[in-house]
C-alpha cells in the first residue's frame, strides 16, 4: 500500500520505517521540498521510500499519517487539503505546550488537536491514535510485556477499521485496541499526556503503557 507520512521527527521516522519494514511504499512529507532529514531517511529506505512536501506526501498515499509537531499540524494538513480529501488521516499528534515551567495543553477541555485537523480538513476521516505511547511503542507494541492496550477515536466507523487494521500490522492485537467513539474522545486520549509526562520520572524511562482491568 502506497502510505504518506508528514512529519520528518523522530515520531514520523519511527512510523514510516516501520511502514517500509511491512513492505508498504512510503512518502515522507515536509513543509519544502528537499528536507535534509527526510532525504537522509529515504537515502536509508531504498527504492520503497520517497520524499516530498506534504501535499505530495497526501497525494502519495491512499492513507495519511499526521506525525507533525502539535502546533504545526494545522498548517501542515491544511497545506495538503486538497490532496487528503476522501483519506482516512491516522493523527497521533499531542498538543503539548513546553513554554513554561509545566508542561500544558495548548487547547482547551473543550476541544482536541484532532478536531482542530478536521474542521482544516473536512473531507478528510481523521482517526486518533497512537498519541498515548513512545513512538518505539508505537510501531512495537512487544517492548512493554503485558496485554497493555491502545485507544482509537474517529467519526467514520470505515475510517477507524482501517487504522485498526494498521494498528494490527505494527502487532497491536485487535482485542487490545479500545475504540473510544467519535472524535471528541480525542480530548481524553490528548490529555493523557500531562499524566504520561510525569509518569516517566518514576517509571525511569519513557517504554511504557496501560492496561485496562475490570472485576
Amino acid at each position: 500500500m502506497r502510505i504518506g507520512v508528514l512529519g520528518t521527527g523522530t515520531v514520523g521516522q519511527a512510523i514510516a520505517t516501520r511502514l517500509c519494514e511491512l513492505q508498504h511504499e512510503v512518502c515522507m512529507g515536509s513543509r519544502e521540498a528537499g528536507n535534509e532529514k527526510a532525504a537522509a531517511w529515504a537515502a536509508h529506505h531504498g527504492p520503497s521510500s520517497s520524499t516530498g512536501t506534504f501535499a505530495d506526501a497526501a497525494a502519495f498515499g491512499a492513507i495519511v499519517f499526521n506525525c507533525t509537531a502539535g502546533r504545526g499540524s494545522v498548517a501542515a494538513v491544511t497545506s495538503a487539503a486538497p490532496q487528503l480529501a476522501g483519506k482516512v488521516l491516522i493523527d497521533v499528534t499531542n498538543p503539548l505546550d513546553h513554554s513554561g515551567d509545566t508542561t500544558t495543553l495548548f487547547v482547551g477541555n473543550d476541544d482536541s488537536l484532532a478536531e482542530s485537523i478536521q474542521r482544516a480538513v473536512p473531507e478528510a476521516n481523521v482517526v486518533k491514535t497512537l498519541n498515548t505511547v513512545n513512538n518505539a511503542v508505537m510501531v512495537d507494541p512487544s517492548l512493554v510485556p503485558g496485554d497493555h492496550v491502545m485507544f482509537v477515536s474517529g467519526d467514520d466507523e470505515g475510517a477507524k477499521a482501517t487504522a485498526t487494521l494498521l494498528l494490527e500490522q505494527f502487532g497491536w492485537p485487535p482485542e487490545r485496541v479500545v475504540d473510544l467513539g467519535d472524535l471528541t474522545a480525542a480530548r481524553a486520549q490528548e490529555a493523557y499526556l500531562l499524566l504520561w509526562i510525569k509518569l516517566m520520572k518514576p517509571l525511569g524511562g519513557f517504554n511504557f503503557n496501560v492496561a485496562i482491568q475490570q472485576g
